[in-house]
């Protein structure tokens, strides 16, 4: 079931837990992507909080909701590049996609598998997308006061397993939101210090959300016809005999 996109807004950019928890997945984010110039970068789910830092260089960013959450505009105070759309019918053509992120959106889908076989259509070859979502051993699957309490958490194994039944390559992940669930000033105040500290001890096991890369890989297609064996090779390189005389002289 997904969450409604007013919840989603007034978590997001409303409150400081939802503010802090955006920068935390957002710089990850940015980790992994540092570069999307003259690239198309999309998100599904309730992705646009992470998308503001490509909207300078990248070729295009499209914010895709699914239609049981809704949309809304964004970015604020520019054009829209958001659309609503069905869940595992994108319109958006094959291979067009560079750059996908998918926050809210897995854990959330009645169809994950349907999800993410539309997630690989998208993608171009060499393209890249980032799962983000619950760890299901971490404190933030265990709060349904967040976006993140809501849907199946996942553990990475399980993850790693669901994109690779999809035709998807696991490439590597990192994990985010080490500080507790909390609205209490003393985590908001050194939530920074703790977020940095969690990524030294560890990279997936202690966050309260996965980010788990893929990368969609085309196979090279097969020549056709069959490959023509020599019989008998020109022999043009291995000399000629010696040459004889072909009479005396008289």
């Amino acid at each position: 079931m997904h969450l409604d996109v007013l919840d989603l807004r007034h978590f997001y950019y409303r409150t400081r837990l939802g503010r802090a928890a955006q920068k935390a997945v957002r710089d990850k984010l940015v980790e992994l992507w540092p570069e999307t110039k003259g690239r198309t970068v999309a998100g599904f789910g309730f992705a646009v909080p992470l998308l503001r830092p490509f909207l300078r260089d990248a070729r295009r960013v499209i914010g895709l909701m699914p239609a049981p959450q809704g949309v809304m505009h964004w970015p604020a105070g520019m054009a829209n590049v958001s659309v609503l759309v069905e869940e595992t019918l994108w319109p958006l053509d094959t291979g067009s996609v560079d750059r996908l992120v998918v926050l809210h959106g897995l854990e959330t889908s009645e169809n994950p598998n349907a999800l993410l076989d539309e997630c690989a259509r998208v993608l171009g070859p060499g393209g890249r997308a980032v799962f983000i979502v619950p760890n299901r051993s971490g404190l933030w699957a265990r709060r349904d006061g967040t976006p993140f309490g809501f849907g199946r958490p996942y553990s990475l194994r399980q993850l790693e397993a669901q994109v690779t039944a999809a035709g998807l390559i696991p490439e590597r992940h990192v994990a985010a939101l080490f500080v507790p669930p909390s609205e209490n000033k003393f985590w908001l105040r050194f939530g920074g210090l703790i977020e940095r500290l969690g990524q030294r001890l560890s990279r997936s096991g202690g966050g309260g959300v996965m980010l788990l890369e893929v990368s969609k890989q085309v196979p090279a297609r097969p020549r056709t016809g069959l490959a023509e064996r020599v019989q008998r090779p020109l022999r043009v390189l291995e000399g000629v005999p010696e040459p004889t005389a072909a009479g005396r002289m008289r």
